[in-house]
Parts: C-alpha cells; sequence; structure tokens
C-alpha cells in the first residue's frame, strides 16, 4: 500500500512519464525510416548561362510584301512582317517578344532574311533566316547572331514551317509560324544580376 496518496500521485505521473518515452522510443525509428525513404524530386529550374534552353513558341506576323515575275515559273518577291511571339516551357530565353523580319525570297533559290526579337526590356535577340520559298508550309530555320543586353553573345537556332493566313491583292499579308521550335545559349558574361537588363 502506498503511504499517502501524495505518493500514489507521484508514482502515477512517473509511470506515465515512463510509457510515454516507451511508446516514442518504439515510434522514433519508424519515423525516421520514413523520412529517410522520402524520394527526392530533382530541381526543374531555369538552366545557368551557358546552359542550353529548348523551347516551342507561337508566332504571328502581319506586313507587306512586294513580287514580281520574272520568267515562267519564277518569281521573287521582298517582305517585311512584324507581330509577337511567345515562347513556351521553363526553358525558354524569355516569355514574349515583338518580332519583326525582312528579307529577300526568289521561287528558285530559295530565301534570305533577318528578324529581330525584342522583349519587353528592350533587349534584343538577332538571328538570320534562310529556307524555301516563303509560302505557306515551307521549311525555315533561324541562326541566332547575338543580340543585346542578357542576349549578347547568344548563340542556337530554331525552326518552323510559315502559312499565310492572309494574301491581298495590294501586298498586304499576314500569317504565322507552325511548330516553332529551337534552342539557345546565353553567353555568360552577357547575364545581369536579376532586376537589371542592359539596352
Amino acid at each position: 500500500m502506498f503511504s499517502s496518496q501524495g505518493d500514489a500521485e507521484v508514482f502515477s505521473r512517473k509511470g506515465s512519464v515512463v510509457s510515454f518515452a516507451r511508446r516514442w522510443l518504439a515510434l522514433a525509428p519508424m519515423l525516421f525510416a520514413a523520412a529517410c525513404s522520402q524520394p527526392t524530386v530533382p530541381s526543374q529550374g531555369i538552366p545557368s548561362a551557358g546552359e542550353w534552353r529548348t523551347f516551342e513558341g507561337a508566332w504571328s506576323a502581319s506586313g507587306t510584301r512586294q513580287t514580281i515575275n520574272l520568267e515562267t515559273n519564277h518569281r521573287a518577291s521582298i517582305f517585311d512582317l512584324t507581330g509577337s511571339l511567345l515562347l513556351v516551357g521553363e526553358q525558354r530565353l524569355g516569355v514574349g517578344f515583338e518580332a519583326q523580319a525582312i528579307g529577300f525570297t526568289d521561287s528558285l533559290a530559295g530565301m534570305q532574311g533577318r528578324c529581330v526579337w525584342t522583349d519587353e526590356h528592350g533587349d534584343k535577340v538577332y538571328s538570320k533566316l534562310k529556307g524555301e520559298f516563303v509560302a505557306t508550309g515551307n521549311h525555315i530555320v533561324g541562326t541566332f547572331l547575338g543580340g543585346t543586353g542578357r542576349y549578347a553573345g547568344v548563340t542556337g537556332e530554331y525552326s518552323f514551317q510559315w502559312r499565310f493566313i492572309v494574301e491581298s491583292e495590294d501586298g498586304t499579308v499576314s500569317g504565322r509560324a507552325v511548330d516553332l521550335k529551337g534552342r539557345a545559349r546565353l553567353d555568360p558574361a552577357a547575364v545581369t544580376p536579376a532586376g537589371e537588363h542592359g539596352k
């Protein structure tokens, strides 16, 4: 028998503490094992400067085209198109650009052109265009030639097929790029700290 009610309460509290400690010691190894067994999710952040960035995009543009007929089944054109370019994917160069392209096409010799992408900060990406005569469905390849600000020294390439939506008699045209895909690599020396952009 206990000598007093106080001794009984003390013994009861000690018994509860011992019981709790035993339960915790039995549970701790299981919690540790569960924590160690959680799979590590790889980071899928933006690649650092100098690494290849792959992207896809949508480009719609309108402008003018002037065409002259040469000999039978032979014609040449100059074009000037401006529109919006949107890139998708975690590795894109940017979200949106204004894209302007000018060039010369020959139905026998193909197409040569130049293109400038300008982002919301005014930084530019330069590229040259080469491909088949610019008409619906023709394949075109762009090669990056550098740029300004964070795009200075950018390299890479992209490709797409062009589809005209509107072709009027006065030379007004509009269309869009289909299946635009590419890759680019930024020059580490040109990348500015967050919030700073070259012009």
